[in-house]
């Protein structure tokens, strides 16, 4: 095989050459079947087409001759006309059967034609000699002269006709017999080449089944063996590509042990990398642990801020307004500006405290998630706003959804929002705040938008922010604490909150709430408006 270059076959191309041969092998085979068979068919075509009618002819062509002997003879006992009637029918249904038995001939029938010629000329020279005189005596000299004519003729010569037409049948079936033979001979070696067929598809098979076994199944269980040992765990075994005969499986040999490579080499990485994690997860514990601490650390904050500073903080205000009440006027203007500092300045850090307590303590004290319809929660907002609002304020909201969250949060959510617009208005401009809510895939975008004084674009970040204000404090009132507020309350939910500077007056804030599972958009025709 070496020597033909064989052994550096792949599998594909050796049984490709294999399946070549014995196709070539099958196409002769099944040439010379075809040229059996058609050997065959001719040879039962002569037997069907040509020598049954001949044989057939031939006996008809005998019974014809006959037939004009015996018109003849009886013509020459009765001489009546009827009598010579088988003698004329028995004329023309010779000439018919050997025009007939002529046109089944074929060049290669010698010897039929010459029997046949030979028939032909000894009926013509028998009803020349001896039936038409016979005929003549009985028409001219009556039928004792013509039964005298009839002892006297030679009945050998009517032999020679019989033996001439007993020779025609004799090469007709000398013909049957060999177009038989010759169709026997083609079913024999039709049978022949079929079996030579069976034997060449059985090797094939054979050497197939050889091939797949050795080039194959025996290289992949044992490539198959060692996968298995890698599998279990031996990163580091070598596949061995040498015992692999087809360049096919040794190609598949060394992409599986590149393969073993590659994941030794990963694994290696993730083996490091799982350490790194385990150092990092442990670091993580640590800080988990440490905001544990700190988160108690500031609930004590909380407990001690709501307590024990808002006590002295109280008592502080107490009695500077207790002062600021008694002694007013008593003292000079400056003592009284002294007093009014510490009162506003007492309240102030008291308001600072609560709203302070009140961000901590948003996603820590929790009642849990219910449905919220916002119609309530906005109708609860207006009340809650309307002395703030006054007469001529206008608040209105449309196709606001109804969400899964905590109901006192997010009225103090639309509380901030709606009274900073309250707060924030045109002076001598009657304002007026738009709510309305649009559902995109599974959020739903929330717009509360008015026509105050606005926020600069270089602010929209800034304005969230805890304790960041925007104008002085005596400009307006608050802690600069309400925004963020509202930004903890949307995340706390799931949301997420944007300025949207792109309006031409007032400020417009967006804020996202997810759709409740199953929830279906209110139609955006049913419109409630308040006015407050």
């Amino acid at each position: 095989m070496s020597r033909f270059g064989i052994s550096g076959w792949t599998l594909r191309a050796r049984i490709f050459a294999l399946c070549l041969a014995a196709g070539l092998l099958l196409g002769g085979l099944g040439l010379a079947a075809a040229f059996a068979a058609a050997g065959a068919n001719n040879a039962v075509d002569v037997v069907l087409d040509r020598v049954g009618p001949m044989r057939v002819a031939g006996q008809n062509l005998s019974t014809a001759l006959v037939d004009q002997e015996t018109g003849v003879r009886g013509y020459a006992i009765s001489g009546q006309a009827k009598s010579l009637e088988p003698y004329e029918s028995g004329v023309t249904d010779a000439q018919a059967r050997i025009a007939d038995i002529r046109k089944l001939l074929k060049p290669g029938d010698r010897k039929i034609r010459a029997s046949l010629d030979q028939v032909e000329q000894l009926a013509a020279k028998w009803r020349t000699e001896v039936a038409e005189p016979l005929v003549r005596t009985v028409r001219t000299q009556g039928t004792e002269a013509a039964q005298q004519r009839v002892e006297a003729i030679d009945t050998r010569d009517f032999d020679r006709i019989r033996a001439a037409v007993d020779t025609l049948q004799l090469e007709i079936q000398i013909l049957r017999d060999t177009s038989a033979a010759v169709a026997r001979d083609s079913s024999g070696n039709l049978v022949a080449v079929e079996i030579a067929a069976a034997i060449v598809i059985l090797v094939t098979g054979v050497i197939l089944l050889i091939l797949l076994d050795r080039l194959v199944s025996r290289p992949i269980t044992h490539l198959a063996g060692q996968v298995r040992q890698v599998a279990a765990g031996d990163y580091d075994r070598h596949i061995d590509t040498a015992s692999y005969g087809s360049p096919d499986l040794i190609g598949l040999a060394e992409d599986v042990d590149r393969m073993r490579q590659q994941i030794a080499s990963e694994l290696s990485e993730v083996r490091a990398a799982r350490q790194q994690v385990e150092w990092i997860n442990q670091q993580l514990q640590s800080q988990a642990e440490e905001l544990t601490r700190s988160n108690r650390d500031l609930e004590q904050f909380a407990y001690v801020a709501s307590h024990d500073l808002q006590e002295p903080l109280r008592k502080v205000a107490s009695f500077c307004q207790l002062l600021q009440r008694r002694y007013a006027g008593q003292l000079d203007d400056r003592a009284d500006q002294y007093i009014g500092f510490a009162v506003d300045g007492a309240q102030r850090m008291q308001r600072l405290i609560n709203d302070l307590l009140a961000f901590s303590r948003i996603g820590r004290l929790t009642s849990g998630f219910t449905d919220v319809d916002l119609n309530k929660v906005l109708g609860d907002v207006k009340s809650q706003l309307e002395a703030r609002a006054g007469e001529e304020a206008e608040i209105t909201w449309s196709g606001v959804p109804t969400v899964e969250g905590e109901e006192p949060l997010l009225t103090t959510l639309f509380v901030n929002l709606v009274g900073n617009s309250l707060k924030f208005r045109r002076p001598d401009v009657p304002p007026v705040i738009t709510i309305t809510a649009s559902r995109s895939q599974e959020e739903w975008r929330i717009n509360v938008r008015d026509n105050g004084i606005g926020i600069e674009a270089e602010f929209a970040d800034k304005v969230f922010v805890i304790f960041q204000r925007l104008h002085a404090r005596d400009a307006y009132e608050g802690t600069g604490i309400g925004l963020a507020i509202v930004k903890k309350i949307v995340e706390y939910h799931g949301g997420r909150i944007w300025l949207d500077v792109d309006v031409p007056e007032g400020a417009s804030i967006w804020f996202t709430l997810p759709v409740l599972p199953g929830a279906e958009e209110p139609d955006s025709a049913e419109v409630e408006e308040v006015t407050a």
